[in-house]
């Protein structure tokens, strides 16, 4: 006799699991992203209940831990066949609580946003999905802000500047980013750094993220940076208090493709500067 689906065990994933969490995602539509699931199972904590047909994963999902003041949840998926079937809710039920005491965050599709309001889940923001080729916009008469790649040099003035605005250290995410991204740039003024940016491959996109800058002309030339730098479209989130970054995108040839909501758990809103944070590293990690 089978086991029950809700008696089946939730284990802990390791990159091993790659494999089969890439044929997850491919299974709800999803791009198998696994370059971006290989980060997050070696930087997080995966977990997925295994199909008891051999067929893979059932669901899974990654926790990227930022300390006892944040964590965040990222890539729940559901196998198709048991969609609908309560896998969903047993899976954030028993994440929410192996975190304890440790605050929530995570963005929410519309169509997952309700079970994670039924869970406690608060609404405290959106993030804008564009897409596209950046269009070349014409160069200031002077330029003020100077990008320049980053060298390992950086490294120490990248964390500090990512923990000031982020409002924690994410130390274990950052240093990985020179591996992880294709292209990892720095705004500097008089030898002082006023933001980074990493443009990091995903299937046929690069994804520009973290964006974090001193104000929306510091942001801009970080992703036209980027961009100058690939023949691939750019994918971004990004806050949609960042109306004027947004208006720009869009007039130099980015795309709405969706929203998503920031929700929290067991904290109000989120720490740190968000007037500095673009764009997340990603919407699975924050």
């Amino acid at each position: 006799m089978s086991t029950p689906l809700s008696e089946l065990p939730i284990r802990r994933l390791t990159t091993d699991d790659l494999t089969s969490c890439a044929d997850l995602s491919e299974d709800r539509g999803w791009p198998r992203e696994e370059h971006k699931w290989g980060l997050l199972l070696t930087a997080g904590a995966g977990y997925g209940i295994d199909d008891p047909e051999g067929k893979g994963l059932v669901t899974a999902c990654v926790v990227t831990s930022y300390g006892p003041e944040l964590a965040a949840i990222g890539m729940v998926l559901v196998a198709e066949r048991y969609a609908r079937r309560g896998v969903g809710r047993r899976m954030m039920q028993h994440v929410v609580y192996e975190a304890g005491d440790t605050p929530l965050t995570l963005h929410a599709t519309p169509y997952g946003q309700p079970l994670y309001e039924q869970l406690g889940f608060v609404d405290v923001g959106r993030a804008e999905l564009v897409r596209g080729h950046l269009r070349a916009p014409e160069p200031a008469p002077v330029a003020r802000v100077t990008t320049r790649p980053a060298t390992a040099e950086d490294l120490p003035a990248i964390v500090g500047l990512d923990t000031e605005v982020f409002g924690l250290d994410r130390t274990h995410m950052i240093t990985r980013l020179p591996a992880f991204a294709d292209q990892l740039r720095v705004a500097e003024e008089d030898g002082v750094l006023t933001g980074y940016a990493a443009a990091w491959p995903n299937m046929q996109t690069h994804v520009v993220g973290p964006l974090i800058a001193r104000d929306t002309e510091t942001a801009k030339t970080l992703v036209a940076s980027l961009a100058a730098g690939t023949d691939r479209p750019l994918r971004t989130d990004i806050d949609v208090r960042h109306e004027a970054l947004i208006a720009w995108l869009k007039e130099h040839g980015l795309e709405t493709v969706a929203f998503n909501t920031v929700m929290t758990y067991g904290v109000p809103a989120l720490p740190g500067d968000w007037t500095r944070r673009f764009a997340p590293l990603s919407v699975a990690a924050g």
